[in-house]
């Protein structure tokens, strides 16, 4: 074997490696988003028990895939759906919003991430108007607007944070909605 494939040879070995890790990693972060989904369908059908028993399990997922260096690209999505899960039952509990650092997820997928829990609590707002409590309505619709209002600083080109602008313009649209129909 002369230079040449014996150099190739070793990047066919590295190439392999990572080829395992991310087959890995697209498994875990499918399990990590599916569990995510199923704790927000439980947290707006007030299972709560069931929702922590879902996010136990997710977390390990998260700090398993958070072992991996690299992949940023497969484990942006589950780590905003695990944001999302995490702010919404948060919210949901009356807690403070648990920050980036408290959560150990990367920055940029927990700015997503806040920003596609504002439509988790707009459809929280709309079940407490159904059932007539105004006062948890308003509630919700205050901690939609606070996410919002608090993401407004940041305004960075797509090159840094791939669909930010067009999920903050998505959440925009959405407390708009809410707000007219709190005025209903």
């Amino acid at each position: 074997m002369n230079k040449l494939e014996s150099s190739i040879a070793k990047m066919v070995k590295v190439l392999e490696k990572e080829e395992r890790e991310q087959d890995e990693l697209l498994k875990l972060s499918r399990e990590i988003v599916r569990g995510c989904s199923v704790a927000i369908k439980c947290i707006h059908s007030k299972e709560l028990g069931e929702c922590e028993r879902q996010m136990g399990i997710v977390e390990k997922l998260v700090r398993k895939i958070g072992e991996a260096e690299g992949f940023e690209n497969i484990t942006l999505q589950a780590y905003q759906e695990y944001v999302e899960a995490r702010v919404l039952l948060a919210i949901i509990g009356r807690e403070e919003t648990p920050t980036y650092d408290e959560l150990k997820i990367p920055f940029k997928a927990y700015l997503l991430g806040l920003l596609d829990c504002v439509g988790e609590l707009r459809r929280e707002m709309l079940e407490e108007l159904k059932r007539g409590d105004r006062k948890k309505a308003d509630y919700y619709f205050s901690r939609m607007d606070e996410l919002y209002e608090a993401l407004l600083p940041v305004r960075f080109s797509n090159s840094l944070i791939p669909n930010f602008r067009r999920k903050q313009d998505v959440a925009r649209m959405q407390i708009e909605q809410a707000r007219s129909e709190m005025l209903r």
